[in-house]
């Protein structure tokens, strides 16, 4: 029996074969590299792993944060409210020890947000926000039974997805699977890309045929209109 890897090979040989070498299939339809699609800066370069010992120094801290709040039974609120107070004791100890030991403490950058960056992530998450109210609307008023579906199958699926893991499960297999799957398609991209490929385009066949057989017969809205005599 032959193995997945060497079933993508082979299709993707054939594929390339008879399509236009421009036409190559890239994940998320991107046109540029990965690095440079995650931003190209500090992030990109922990998520990619270039910044080994911060990208190791996330997991780390992710680990020791879902033992801690799976295992202690606490609230999430007692747990940071227990953090910040040994933090701040300990800052405080640190300083006044140094004062009288006439020990120099060194400077601590000053946290101020500029008044740009505030603007940009305002103007960004209006956007957004106004285009999850617009969808609320319409899903209110029944104008669109296709968008009601749609979101109705997804948050399904969340509250199954909810019923078995925790959220500080979910949000450390999220972490885990955000700093090293980006890293191994890094390594992996032209084999990754060539079976996502084959994987789109046979989805994308399956999809169309239930396009057309099932949501497109859907209603727009359920409201029925009475006839201005």
């Amino acid at each position: 029996m032959e193995n997945c890897g060497d079933a993508c090979d082979r299709e993707g040989t054939a594929a390339a074969s008879s399509a236009p070498s421009g036409s190559e299939y890239r994940l998320f339809g991107r046109q540029s590299t990965i690095h440079q699609c995650m931003g190209g800066g500090l992030a990109a370069d922990v998520l990619l792993w270039k910044r080994w010992r911060v990208s190791f120094g996330i997991i780390i801290v992710a680990t020791a944060a879902w033992i801690t709040f799976e295992r202690s039974r606490l609230s999430f609120l007692s747990i940071c409210s227990d953090v910040l107070l040994i933090l701040i004791v300990l800052l405080f100890l640190r300083a006044n020890y140094a004062v009288i030991r006439d020990k120099q403490l060194p400077e601590l950058p000053e946290l101020v947000l500029s008044e740009e960056m505030v603007n940009n992530a305002a103007a960004s998450f209006r956007v957004k926000i106004n285009s999850l109210l617009l969808m609320a609307h319409d899903i209110t008023l029944g104008k669109d039974f296709r968008l009601f579906f749609k979101v109705v199958v997804c948050l399904w699926l969340l509250s199954v997805i909810g019923s078995f893991f925790s959220f500080f499960t979910l949000a450390y297999i999220g972490t885990v699977i955000s700093i090293t799957v980006p890293a191994m398609y890094n390594r992996h991209e032209e084999h990754v890309d060539k079976c996502f490929g084959i994987l789109h385009r046979k989805f994308s066949r399956h999809y169309k045929i239930v396009d057309e057989s099932f949501i497109n017969r859907l209603p727009r809205s359920l409201s029925i209109k009475e006839k201005s005599m």
